[in-house]
């Protein structure tokens, strides 16, 4: 049965009336810290404490169980051992209760089978009930005014428009307790998503109107489906959606068979997801903040690059140090604007972008004024940024937050203040400038990622992503999908005609199994010619010794025919010798969560030693593929470097786009999949060489 949690979240995140089980008068425990928040926070609903010790708890009525409240609730919190978990989630569906949150951990030592959070989990999606939790730290819904948190900290929230949905409960808080220039309107920590995971939280969040930004901790997606979907709907609504992905490990990689399987890794199908939608990925939870901010202003970025101003040469030199690094660009400045830069710079200060404007001090308020101006009006400048390690209530910085206050009022361009290090000095000057719609982005490195992410971020919106919706299967699927149902694996001749059905380039081979047929095939496809094993359970040619290039005589045939069917088997595939200057691999991994992924790689012997890859969802068109071939570390050497010969990367484009199609297609039937090298000329590409291990059915071995 398919529970739709989507119509129940009002209850809980916004309900009209709450219940907390297990309210408690005993000081810094879950039972009274949750009552102190609410009651801090301001919400406006009716709120009820269940306890059959007290008559009441903070000066709220108490009743001794759900049944005896006045009124059926929204939302019922259960601040109580696990042992009693079950026994209240059976009485709250009973009488009608619409939603529950648990901070328990739902874990009992010595339990039957299911276990406890099963069994609460299938009790809830029969009575189509959410739950947050269990295991998890609750929410703050800032735009209604309401925490239900188990922890106290007496401090006031500013509502905002960063909703952030959390999988680890001290990631929510690392944020929203120690950042207040980030606004939130929802902040949730999901706990063990016994019912109501991230994916519902994401759908919600996106239809408040308050909502400009989504944050994500992210551990794992339950519902790889209507996470999708929450993508979708996101871009559709131009939201970013930030994530910070934690557990990215390469585990999986160690059980690959295929190369391509061996430098994937297991974030890569999350990689592919989040590239074709647009979603931001961070590393850390000072980037998430950062670009966070960032993200949530009110002023749209138009077209152009970074403007910077500061007064210092030495943190003008490192801005500009770790910009080249990160490969953000700064404005190139007009005539106009140098000429106006020149006339308020001090002698010896130069007019380039970025601008260390402090020179001898004199008149500073005029010249950083005129300076600032003079670089947010210039056309080629999306962003300027004003450089100074504030610290509260010093003059000096208390000017430069005046000019920029000033300056910000009169433009339609973001205007952002960086602290080179993430400190306390300047939170007061930090906050005031952050209320005038300032954003302060505190540290080198994350302020100039969040910039980078922005505009990363404006630049794909503004892109057709429309890729995966209008592909037509080949015409040879269902040969291919007969052939594969098979239990005798595909040897390569096999695999390269799939390819060729594909309209993927292929070189000219036969299959030899004797001497007199390999000489006979080796001059009918004309010399020099390749030769290598062709027995099926031999994956990997090159690790066993088994390909022999360049053979330019009979003689040279002979040799190689022997000793590869001495060594390995009498199967032996010659082919032409493909010419092209450059190599690349074509890779399927399969994945269950979110579909076929298609990797294209350095070819060759080097796959897996430079691992210069980019990974994709199939399917995908050439528009796509040409990205992917352009994000390669390889580019230059495909676009003819040093006067060498310019690839044909259309062709290139090509081939791989109609790879994903037939992964899209076929790969319900292949475990794994390599088409390396694909050699790439001016003329086009040819695969040489392809490994396919086709999944086992039951009756095919």
């Amino acid at each position: 049965m398919k529970n739709n949690i989507k119509q129940n979240l009002k209850p809980l995140l916004n309900p009209k009336s709450i219940a907390f089980i297990g309210a408690t008068t005993k000081p810094d425990v879950a039972g009274n810290d949750m009552l102190l928040e609410i009651l801090l926070s301001g919400y406006k609903g009716r709120i009820y404490c269940v306890n059959p010790k007290y008559d009441e708890v903070e000066g709220i009525k108490c009743y001794p169980s759900l049944s005896d409240l006045p009124e059926v609730v929204d939302l019922a919190v259960l601040a109580i051992g696990n042992a009693r978990l079950e026994t209240q989630t059976k009485e709250a569906i009973r009488i009608g209760v619409n939603a529950l949150v648990l901070f328990g951990s739902a874990f009992l030592e010595e339990d039957m089978d299911p276990p406890l959070m099963e069994r609460i989990a299938q009790l809830a999606k029969s009575a189509n009930m959410p739950i947050c939790g269990a295991g998890g730290m609750g929410f703050y819904n800032l735009d209604t005014k309401l925490r239900i948190f188990p922890q106290h900290i007496a401090r006031t929230f500013q509502g905002g428009n960063v909703a952030y949905i959390s999988q680890s409960g001290s990631g929510l808080t690392a944020l929203i307790w120690n950042n207040q220039k980030i606004r939130f309107n929802l902040a949730v920590s999901t706990g063990q998503e016994l019912v109501t995971t991230a994916s519902d939280y994401l759908d919600y969040v996106l239809d408040l109107p308050s909502t400009k930004v989504v944050a994500f901790f992210l551990e794992s997606v339950r519902n790889p489906k209507d996470f999708t979907k929450g993508l979708e709907k996101a871009g559709k609504k131009q939201i970013p959606i930030v994530v910070l992905k934690v557990a990215r490990t390469e585990a999986a990689a160690k059980l690959a068979l295929s190369h391509s399987g061996a430098i994937a890794g297991d974030d890569s199908a999350f990689q592919a997801l989040f590239a074709r939608y647009g979603v931001i990925q961070v590393k850390c939870i000072d980037e998430l903040a950062a670009t966070c901010q960032l993200l949530s202003m009110d002023k749209k970025l138009v077209p152009g690059h970074l403007s910077a101003i500061m007064d210092s040469g030495g943190e003008r030199e490192l801005l500009m140090d770790l910009a080249q690094e990160m490969q953000i660009k700064f404005a190139d400045i007009g005539k106009e604007t140098i000429q106006i830069l020149k006339e308020n710079l001090d002698p010896g200060l130069s007019p380039v972008n970025p601008i260390d404007a402090w020179g001898t001090g004199n008149n500073y308020e005029s010249i950083y004024e005129n300076c600032i101006k003079a670089l947010m009006n210039d056309e080629q400048t999306a962003i300027t940024l004003f450089i100074a390690d504030l610290t509260s209530d010093f003059w000096l910085h208390e000017t430069f937050a005046s000019i920029c206050q000033k300056i910000s009022l009169k433009s339609n361009k973001p205007l952002l203040v960086m602290t080179n290090h993430i400190g306390s000095e300047s939170q007061d000057l930090a906050l005031r400038l952050q209320s005038s719609g300032i954003i302060v982005l505190s540290g080198t490195i994350p302020a100039l990622q969040a910039i980078k992410h922005a505009f990363e971020y404006r630049d794909f919106i503004k892109q057709d992503h429309m890729v995966a919706t209008n592909f037509q299967s080949n015409c040879h699927k269902n040969k291919w999908v007969s052939r594969l149902q098979k239990p005798e694996p595909l040897d390569e001749l096999e695999s390269l005609a799939l390819l060729k059905d594909y309209h993927i380039p292929v070189q000219t081979a036969d299959i030899a199994i004797n001497l007199d047929e390999a000489i006979s095939l080796a001059k009918k496809i004309g010399y020099p010619v390749a030769m290598k094993t062709a027995m099926p359970e031999i994956l990997h040619k090159s690790d066993v010794k088994g390909v022999k290039l360049n053979l330019s005589t009979e003689q040279d045939v002979q040799d190689a025919y022997v000793d590869l069917a001495n060594r390995l088997g009498e199967r032996i595939l010659v082919s032409g010798m493909e010419k092209g200057s450059v190599e690349v691999a074509f890779g399927y991994i399969k994945n269950s969560q979110f579909g076929p992924l298609i990797l294209i790689a350095s070819g060759g012997i080097f796959i897996e030693i430079l691992k210069d890859k980019q990974i994709a969802l199939a399917p995908f068109g050439k528009k796509e593929a040409l990205k992917m071939i352009n994000c390669l570390k390889i580019k230059p050497l495909l676009d003819g470097i040093r006067g060498t010969d310019i690839c044909d990367k259309k062709a290139l484009a090509t081939a791989l786009a109609n790879f994903s199609l037939l992964a899209h297609d076929l790969g319900e039937f292949i475990e794994e999949m390599d088409v390396n090298p694909i050699k790439v000329s001016s003329d086009g590409c040819v695969a040489v060489d392809v490994m396919i291990v086709h999944k086992r059915f039951p009756g095919n071995g």
